[in-house]
């Protein structure tokens, strides 16, 4: 498949696809943040990158139209997509934080600790206008543990994150294919 991964910030779930997802090529990363981490990782790869500011989703349409993308992967993105934009694919995916339909949004994590859950994780789902309310793709659990902290779930969330993603896609690659 021919994919394009959005990037607002470090980067880290860009390159596990770049990783794991060899089978397929990564064609573009457009980012909204000049200068996030994504950027030093697509020079690392070797992978064209173009900053477009997230109101400009006229020209982020255009410019994956032309590429002939397969698949739009949302990899801490953190801009809302319009009806529009989502319109214009057949498949935009995001992964998020937290075990959905919980915890839409932001701070996903500090919330679940708030609200005492012992099971946390991260969700792959298909991206539409409403946010984070996608049919659900793929997830991965993360148990709590007495002295987690926001940082400590984050990390371990991340790291179900790096596994649950490549899955995703994989997922959809084999859909696509019967």
């Amino acid at each position: 498949m021919r994919l394009a991964v959005l990037c607002s910030g470090n980067g880290t779930n860009f390159e596990n696809i770049l990783r794991s997802c060899w089978e397929d090529e990564v064609v573009i990363m457009i980012h909204n943040v000049e200068n996030c981490g994504a950027v030093e990782r697509a020079n690392k790869f070797g992978i064209p990158h173009c900053f477009i500011e997230h109101e400009d989703e006229d020209l982020m349409i255009m410019t994956l139209k032309a590429m002939d993308i397969d698949l739009i992967i949302l990899a801490g993105y953190m801009r809302i997509l319009s009806k529009k934009f989502v319109d214009s694919f057949d498949k935009i995916i995001n992964v998020h934080p937290s075990l959905l339909p919980k915890y839409k949004g932001l701070n996903t994590i500090q919330r679940a600790l708030d609200a005492g859950d012992t099971v946390v994780g991260c969700t792959v789902h298909y991206v539409t206008e409403e946010l984070d309310s996608g049919d659900i793709i793929y997830q991965g659990l993360v148990d709590v543990e007495p002295n987690d902290t926001v940082k400590t779930l984050t990390k371990k969330i991340q790291r179900q994150e790096y596994s649950i993603l490549p899955e995703a896609i994989r997922l959809i690659k084999t859909n696509a294919n019967t």
